[in-house]
């Protein structure tokens, strides 16, 4: 029975799924960070906060999102110094040089078996390609590595609900905890102190994009205290770039929470630093950000008519993300004894890609993460 599951094709898990905003290598990175501001801002391993990079007949190259811009800005030469500069560098120059995050094509008609081996075999994310006209489906044919026209994202969350939805095929492993199945995984947890400066997060965030996981912020203690994730820095913009490169962990953690209205404090604890290391383009970058921001929020609070000013509660300036405080973003858990299923749904319901495990038995300290990868390779194993 399982082996008829994985046997129906990639194109059973796209129905439904719109075309990937696309722009070409050379598009400038600027161009990528506005494109990205007028999308959807949250997704399982914010696959729909991420816009595809293809190169000549539309050839999937990459996938890019506003984490990459960041990091970009903050460790690439020069970039903070010049970040005018640094944007109008082509997107080409975003993407990672040793193939961490890699994007792979399949043909719609592939198995769910082949899908799975593609992501367990490296694919952060598959491209399916999509056509305008046909069959009920809408997804083309054509195999082959090249191949022009529109794609789907087809992500680890597609494949993992897949399974989900026939969980009662796999009843044998799917109440067993995720330590018994050895998923709980301690060894390579991507982790940073709350007093460190936030700057020293982004080689760790760039492993974080590749690997659809987070920076786990931990105290002195061992104790998860927050992280650092791709989803959450997809609402920020690119002066986001200067608050990583100024702040601690700690104070990275309240701008992107409050981002749009940080407290007073964090901005000028931001705009000391970027004046302290001369980064005066920047700066300004920052502050001409702050007058706009200012003078958006004064016009639509001008207003005193009630329906008048429900409106302009509803707006939103494309370059200044989400305004207020994100109370719901916390960091989803579980514990080592919680079982696979129950690790699928609560990953599921909060469209996170990973789980973090916190041992009830030693002080709820983090004891490691559980990945959508991890979970897939459960059931890659019971078909061997």
């Amino acid at each position: 029975m399982a082996v008829r599951l994985l046997a129906n094709e990639v194109s059973d898990l796209c129905i439904g799924k719109p075309a990937v905003r696309s722009l070409p290598l050379s598009a400038a990175a600027g161009d990528l960070a506005a494109a990205l501001r007028r999308g959807p801002q949250q997704a399982a391993g914010g696959a729909a906060a991420c816009v595809a990079v293809v190169g000549p007949g539309r050839a999937v190259a990459g996938r890019l999102g506003l984490a990459d811009v960041l990091c970009f800005l903050c460790a690439a030469p020069g970039a903070l110094a010049h970040p005018t500069a640094a944007l109008s560098k082509p997107a080409s120059a975003l993407l990672p040089k040793d193939g961490a995050g890699e994007v792979r094509r399949v043909d719609p008609r592939a198995s769910v078996l082949e899908a799975l081996d593609a992501v367990l075999s490296g694919a952060q994310v598959l491209a399916v390609p999509l056509r305008s006209g046909g069959r009920r489906k809408q997804l083309g044919g054509g195999g082959g590595g090249g191949g022009g026209g529109d794609y789907c994202w087809l992500t680890q969350e597609d494949l993992v609900r897949y399974f989900l939805n026939s969980i009662s095929l796999f009843s044998h492993v799917a109440g067993r905890s995720v330590s018994s199945l050895g998923l709980v995984r301690a060894d390579d947890l991507l982790t940073v102190r709350p007093h460190e400066a936030a700057l020293s997060a982004v080689p760790l965030l760039r492993r974080a994009i590749s690997t659809e996981t987070a920076v786990a912020v931990v105290d002195d203690g061992g104790h998860l205290v927050g992280e650092i994730s791709p989803a959450l820095l997809a609402s920020c913009d690119e002066t986001a770039a200067a608050a990583i490169a100024t702040l601690s962990v700690a104070d990275l953690m309240a701008y992107v929470d409050y981002f749009g209205a940080p407290p007073e404090h964090i901005l000028r604890a931001v705009k000391a630093g970027l004046k302290s290391k001369g980064l005066d383009a920047m700066l300004e970058l920052v502050e001409n950000e702050a007058v706009s921001s200012f003078a958006f929020s004064s016009s639509t609070s001008s207003s005193s008519d009630d329906e008048a000013h429900g409106r302009a509660a509803r707006l939103r300036r494309p370059s200044s993300g989400s305004y207020g405080r994100r109370s719901t973003e916390e960091p989803v858990v579980c514990s080592p004894a919680s079982s696979l299923v129950a690790v699928m749904m609560q990953a599921l319901a909060h469209r996170a890609s990973y789980l973090w495990v916190l041992d009830e038995d030693d002080d709820c300290r983090l004891a490691g993460i559980v990945t959508f990868a991890d979970v897939l390779t459960v059931f890659r194993e019971q078909l061997q």
